[in-house]
């Protein structure tokens, strides 16, 4: 069999593979992490790498690009790889790092609380008699390899590929905990208990359950989880699922912000990936979900990148000019979420950009090899028009009026980085709702933590998920007619 070696680093490991294999799988078998934001069609060339050797012969979408390309190549004799090693995730929210008073936990000992996101993963570890958070850790999702979104890894799942993205999840949970036990030097053995969250397709790839119910209309769940399941000698809870595509990891961010316990009227958004809304009025929690692709989190953007250090993170309007900043104040690699909308928001302000997204020119630089291209404006558009139309379509089903509106809580990694006034600036939330909006960073995590410390948790997650209605999107003229609506930018104020 035929040899790809892989240099990262200064570490240089053979893998032994059949020749015809896709590089690509070839690495993720061997629990090789590399970003495939397009889901392995070769149209974002993230996972563009230095390969020699056999290989297949270029593919037209690597000689466009001038590069092979990790989801393009095949194997097809002894080969060499060089991966640049990856860049630590500066900015995956680990919600609160506090102490939490337990009360009859859901175990004893050591144990853990887990947010399995599309882009990230976050881990915090506790001493499940005093409540103390002991470590916590984080990383991009490995399952980003095979494709950016939940219907991308539904899709790979079906096609045979469930037991390999069920591994990669569980050797990153088995990192995270050893990361997180070792913070508190512990073995990591010694951490029995978990509470993982997630959205549904998440926990089905957790479990290994296979997707397919959610692949096709009615999109029903075959399992909406609040059940515990073993992780090897460890004990997973997996709380309630709302919906098929509203999951868990809404249902413990409605626990953690204490919005069902007011009597106000109040929305909830993480917008990511897959935006998810729940509206609390008068006894009923409207959830739904909304597609807003991979552009808030870096992806499909042509300088797009995670929160990595050099990852344009802020931009300002200094001098009638454009100032950017970056995380860790590193020389600009790219543009992550937060940043992109504060590019948007600014070129509106300054007329580069008009209502229609329209640019004059091609691309404008924003620091240094970093720019922001016509068609990035176009994703900003596609995204921020599902939020806000899902957003228009949640509260004229509940029959509330933006004013009723007392409290938006803003949950999620992307949306703790999120300047309040670019977001309404390019109509990613209403302007009304700018001073009504807390930020709760990544409250998923939180309802997790709470829950594995104390059980008393589990009743108030089950009214939760007793009290949710799913208002369906799909199809629905109202969302159709906002949506199309939304695509515009609002005028300056």
């Amino acid at each position: 069999m035929p040899i790809l070696t892989v240099q990262q680093g200064f570490q240089k490991t053979p893998v032994q593979a059949s020749s015809g294999t896709p590089v690509s799988r070839i690495l993720q078998e061997a629990g090789i992490w590399t970003p495939q934001p397009c889901g392995g069609r070769g149209l974002c060339g993230k996972c563009a790498a230095m390969m020699e050797g056999g290989l297949s012969e270029p593919t037209q979408a690597e000689r466009e690009r001038g590069v092979r390309l990790i989801c393009q190549a095949v194997l097809t004799g002894d080969a060499s790889i060089v991966i640049p090693q990856s860049q630590p995730m500066d900015q995956i929210e680990l919600g609160g790092g506090g102490t939490l008073a337990p009360c009859q936990p859901l175990g004893s000992g050591v144990g853990a609380a887990m947010d399995i996101g599309t882009t990230t993963l976050a881990l915090r570890l506790f001493d499940l008699q005093t409540g103390r958070c002991l470590g916590v850790s984080s990383m991009a999702n490995p399952q980003i390899a095979v494709a950016a979104d939940v219907i991308g890894r539904i899709g790979a799942a079906m096609d045979g590929r469930l037991e390999a993205l069920q591994g990669m999840i569980h050797r990153a949970t088995e990192t995270l905990i050893a990361q997180a036990a070792s913070q508190a030097e512990l073995p990591s053995e010694s951490v029995k208990t978990l509470t993982v969250t997630g959205n549904t397709t998440m926990l089905y790839l957790f479990t290994g359950r296979n997707p397919s119910a959610l692949s096709h209309a009615p999109f029903e769940a075959d399992c909406l989880y609040d059940e515990t399941v073993s992780l090897g000698t460890r004990s997973v809870y997996l709380p309630p699922c709302l919906h098929a595509f509203v999951g868990a990891d809404i249902a413990c961010a409605v626990l953690a912000s204490g919005m069902m316990e007011r009597e106000e009227t109040s929305l909830l958004c993480d917008v990511g990936t897959n935006g998810e809304l729940a509206l609390w009025k008068d006894g009923v929690l409207y959830v739904s979900s909304t597609a807003a692709g991979p552009a808030f989190e870096g992806a499909g953007i042509s300088c797009g990148c995670g929160s990595i250090p050099g990852a344009i993170d802020r931009v300002e309007i200094r001098d009638g000019s454009l100032w950017a900043d970056t995380i860790r104040h590193a020389p600009a690699v790219g543009l992550c979420g937060s940043g992109l909308v504060d590019a948007v928001a600014a070129m509106l302000t300054l007329e580069w950009v008009d209502e229609t997204g329209a640019m004059d020119e091609d691309a404008i630089v924003l620091q240094g090899g970093v720019s922001l291209t016509q068609a990035d404006v176009r994703a900003v558009q596609l995204a921020k028009s599902a939020i806000a139309a899902g957003i228009e379509c949640l509260l004229r089903t509940a029959g509330v009026e933006q004013d009723e509106v007392r409290q938006v809580y803003l949950a999620g990694g992307f949306g703790s980085h999120l300047n309040l006034a670019s977001a309404a600036r390019i109509g990613l939330l209403p302007q009304a709702f700018v001073s009504r909006t807390r930020v709760i960073g990544n409250a998923a995590l939180d309802g997790a933590a709470m829950t594995l410390l104390r059980s008393e948790h589990l009743k108030r997650l089950r009214r939760i998920a007793g009290c949710a209605r799913h208002v369906d999107l799909g199809g629905n003229a109202l969302f159709n007619e906002r949506y199309v609506e939304n695509m515009l930018f609002p005028e300056a104020l």
